[in-house]
């Protein structure tokens, strides 16, 4: 059996339910060897870590979502390198822009987007900066943000590289964003019924360039569409996925794998 990792799930927002246990056997028992356990602050980081501490095969990934920089501090500097400091603590993130909910959406002012849109930056660069100074790689959101998203990297672009998860935009985006040395990675939207473009994108990115993720517990794949998602499916997503790709499923398994792993380093 071809075996996958899942390198984004929110397994912190399940660690206090009774469902955790039967998510991680059910993602063992579907041949999910290493899950990334994604935090979106700081006490779901520090949730994330430990989570990784009880379970050999996941580990975490730590900072702040850019949809929860009202409530976090204005310098997350020293959190980000006390967090990181853990050994199993894989990259920082999931980090990054997104102008999707910004208050002049809701009625808000053009005042109040742009300070939304400065707090983002600001905590998106200090990711980038303890992320280059411990070099690790970081974990990026962007939704309506790509220009911005790409400008902000592009100066660290020698010292950290990127991984653009849930990645829906075009084959010319994500050229771009391979060019700076970056990865993209693909969640189970593949699947979905309207989603060529993603399909033609993934299609025209190299073996070895892109992951796998399934961005738990949001946009699970097909046949469970409309349902809570759980690491177990990446291989439904490996499936489609191997299909665009022309391959076969343990041929994806290796590339993606492979990639994964030298990534987050694990």
């Amino acid at each position: 059996m071809a075996t996958f990792y899942d390198t984004h799930a929110h397994l912190a927002s399940e660690a206090d339910t009774e469902r955790l246990p039967g998510i991680i056997a059910r993602a063992q028992q579907a041949g999910i060897r290493r899950i990334l356990c994604i935090g979106t602050d700081l006490a779901s980081s520090r949730r994330c870590i430990e989570i990784a501490e009880e379970h050999d095969g996941i580990h975490a990934v730590v900072g702040c979502h850019p949809s929860d920089v009202e409530e976090a501090p204005d310098d997350i500097r020293e959190a980000l390198r006390e967090l990181a400091s853990h050994p199993k603590v894989a990259a920082l993130g999931e980090t990054g822009l997104d102008y999707f909910r910004l208050p002049g959406k809701q009625g808000g002012s053009p005042e109040e987007d742009a300070r939304i849109k400065a707090r983002q930056a600001s905590l998106f660069r200090q990711h980038l900066e303890i992320a280059a100074e411990l070099r690790l790689n970081c974990v990026i959101h962007t939704r309506e943000s790509l220009e911005d998203t790409i400008e902000q990297l592009r100066p660290f672009a020698d010292r950290v590289r990127g991984v653009f998860h849930c990645f829906v935009d075009d084959a010319n985006a994500m050229r771009r964003i391979l060019a700076l040395g970056s990865l993209v990675s693909f969640t189970g939207i593949l699947t979905f019924k309207n989603a060529q473009t993603v399909r033609d994108t993934l299609s025209a990115t190299p073996m070895g360039k892109f992951m796998l993720e399934t961005d738990s517990p949001y946009l699970a794949p097909v046949p469970y569409r409309g349902k809570r998602c759980e690491p177990a499916y990446v291989k439904e997503i490996a499936e489609t996925a191997a299909q665009v790709k022309g391959c076969t499923l343990t041929e994806l398994a290796t590339a993606t794998n492979a990639t994964a792993h030298e990534f987050f380093r694990l």
